[in-house]
């Protein structure tokens, strides 16, 4: 059975309630019977041909990984309602309002997030975003006409809205960018190989896999010699500017994860774990005095996985009772 984490990601069957300040959160209630995440097909996106828009209407919860323009019309009063925007991990997403007809002085919003929330916790954390938690939301009954175009920082954002009255609504374009040297990524897929590198910059990037998964490190250039240490109560990478660390949990939040390993020196060869948590996270803190890079692998963690477990994995955190 999958783990109420999983299942709230995974299909993306959320019930959003939002209020203002610091207390705005995205709460989970009740599964419904679409899967946005059929929207992340590669058929759909090869029927696209070049230069073509592609268009449709926006259900009220909704998940976008594509380029296009997408219009609301509210049936109904709908009180909380969010769409999820995905790129490739190397991508950045521009929203654009169009077109907004909503009642902002009788109760409606329509408001754009850099980086993704759910149930109070955000990715990427407010420790390694550079925005602070406020600036991150743009809203359009406070901006208007003036910011009608907002780029995310990461390879996901999102906008949430009530629409109280029926044939209100609004319609947006999806636009994506390049990001040279991404850093705050949510993979869309359970497998993958990616390299990350924060060319000296004082920032912290993190790489989230919403899956159990195993992972495999073949690459990592921090500056320092070879060096693999699993976290203890009296070990770790404490004292060293420039480190990466593998996190697990059930949320979205890096910051509130459980530390599993640190990696604090470079190495060429293959460290390989096995995390069984509903969320993995491969966290590089940077101080920003080196180019540091890491090159990793991964696939999700089967059951089979689970119940052989080898040399070099976390046992003692985030796998299931056997």
């Amino acid at each position: 059975m999958p783990s109420a984490f999983q299942f709230q990601c995974h299909l993306v069957l959320i019930f959003l309630a939002a209020s203002k300040g610091e207390t705005r959160y995205l709460e989970v209630r009740d599964a419904g019977e679409d899967d946005p995440f059929l929207l992340l097909s590669e058929d759909l996106k090869r029927e696209l041909s070049a230069g073509q828009i592609y268009r449709r209407s926006l259900r009220c919860i909704d998940m976008l990984s594509i380029e296009g323009q997408f219009t609301f019309t509210a049936d109904q009063p709908q009180l909380h309602c969010a769409t999820f925007f995905i790129g490739e991990p190397e991508e950045l997403i521009t929203v654009h309002y169009d077109f907004v007809n909503i009642d902002c002085q009788g109760g409606d919003f329509l408001k754009v997030f850099d980086g993704w929330i759910l149930k109070g916790e955000k990715f990427p954390s407010s420790l390694d975003h550079p925005l602070t938690t406020p600036q991150r939301y743009a809203d359009f009954c406070e901006s208007g006409n003036i910011q009608r175009s907002i780029r995310s920082s990461q390879n996901v954002a999102m906008i949430f809205f009530r629409i109280q009255q029926p044939g209100n609504g609004f319609t947006v374009t999806v636009k994506k960018s390049s990001n040279l040297f991404p850093c705050n990524v949510i993979s869309q897929t359970p497998s993958g190989r990616f390299t990350m590198v924060i060319p000296h910059q004082h920032r912290n990037c993190s790489f989230s896999i919403i899956y159990p998964v195993v992972i495999k490190i073949s690459d990592l250039i921090l500056g320092h010699l070879n060096g693999l240490f699993l976290k203890k109560p009296s070990a770790g990478c404490a004292g060293v500017g420039d480190f990466v660390e593998l996190l697990g949990g059930a949320g979205l939040d890096p910051s509130k994860m459980f530390p599993l390993a640190d990696l604090c020196h470079s190495f060429h060869g293959s460290a390989q774990m096995k995390i069984g948590c509903d969320n993995t996270v491969l966290r590089m803190v940077s101080s920003g005095k080196h180019i540091n890079r890491v090159t990793f692998e991964y696939h999700q963690l089967d059951l089979q996985e689970t119940e052989t477990r080898k040399e070099n994995s976390i046992e003692e955190f985030c796998f299931p009772t056997i």
